[in-house]
């Protein structure tokens, strides 16, 4: 077997110093790969730095929640304040740089006032409870009236839910609760024998209640599976919010009626203060039903006094 000839360099090339073509794309080649791997290992440096900072904060996040929790503040506060939190991590701030918070919260151009102004909010207690200094940022929404639906529509919304849901509409229609304050109803708080539920979880500093029902909802009420102490089982406000959504999409969708998309669970306490003072042009009165502990929140349900209502949720 014999061996090939090696090629020869020409002589130009050697005293011009350059090199063969085929060196020079394997030197590039190398080059370019070894370019390569180092990008890809900084990369992975990066992304693992950022992974960790990431878990870090989150878990920052979680223990600021339990706090909340703790000290006794209601479900849907420290829920609300961690998905607001967490919302300001996924568009790139930094909870341990309050001037980069108010950057990004400002930048925000789809938020609205209030929204940053919750945001805001959130951060706030965040910011304490980790011992950041800053200067809150003052947003001041423009206020406006609550969408007040007519009974009809509520009506049609509660007709149309299953079994727990309906049953919850129908609480915060009769007696103006908040949803929080709803879901964490016991048994123990209903009187079956005087058609009454005592609200002894009162949120937002508000004050211990009694309502007096209708037969229609306690009806409905001793229909519900007792699977636990509460009234609502293990249903989160989560879950019945977004029950409500494919609710009143399909009842909207039903009957043509856009407008009743725009119930939310804070609408029922809305128009039932809203009916109460038509009822009775008692702003205590409705006061004592909401819990407020400051008649200014009440005062606005004075301005919608030209609303036409019907009431027929006492039997």
């Amino acid at each position: 077997m014999g061996f090939e000839p090696r090629q020869k360099i020409p002589e130009r090339q050697l005293n011009a110093g350059s090199t063969p073509i085929s060196l020079r794309q394997v030197g590039a080649d190398e080059k370019k790969a070894k370019n390569l791997v180092m990008a890809k290992y900084h990369q992975k440096q990066a992304a693992g730095a950022t992974q960790s900072d990431q878990a870090d904060i989150k878990g920052k996040i979680i223990e600021f929640a339990w706090k909340l929790r703790r000290e006794g503040y209601a479900h849907s506060t420290f829920f609300n304040y961690s998905y607001l939190l967490k919302d300001l991590v996924n568009k790139g701030a930094n909870l341990e740089d309050p001037e980069d918070v108010k950057e990004i919260i400002a930048r925000q151009k789809n938020w609205s006032l209030n929204t940053k102004r919750l945001t805001v909010a959130a951060y706030d207690p965040f910011a304490k409870v980790n011992s950041i200094r800053w200067t809150p940022p003052k947003y001041k929404p423009v206020g406006k009236l609550p969408f007040i639906p007519l009974e009809n529509e509520i009506d049609a919304l509660i007709a149309s839910a299953g079994k727990k849901t309906c049953c919850l509409l129908q609480s915060l229609k009769e007696t103006g609760m908040r949803i929080g304050e709803t879901l964490a109803l016991k048994w123990i708080d209903v009187d079956c024998e005087r058609c009454i539920i005592i609200l002894n979880t009162p949120e937002k500093s508000g004050k211990l209640r009694i309502f007096k029902i209708s037969t229609k909802l306690l009806g409905m009420i001793k229909r519900l599976p007792k699977t636990n102490e509460k009234l609502f089982g293990k249903m989160t406000s989560k879950t019945a919010g977004t029950c409500l959504i494919r609710l009143r999409n399909r009842v909207a969708e039903k009957l043509k009626n856009p407008r009743i998309r725009r119930i939310h669970f804070h609408t029922f306490r809305h128009w039932k203060a809203t009916t109460e003072y038509h009822k009775t042009r008692d702003i205590l009165h409705v006061m004592k039903l909401l819990g407020h502990r400051n008649i200014q929140t009440t005062l606005i349900y004075t301005q919608l006094i030209d609303l036409k209502v019907t009431s027929s949720t006492q039997q």
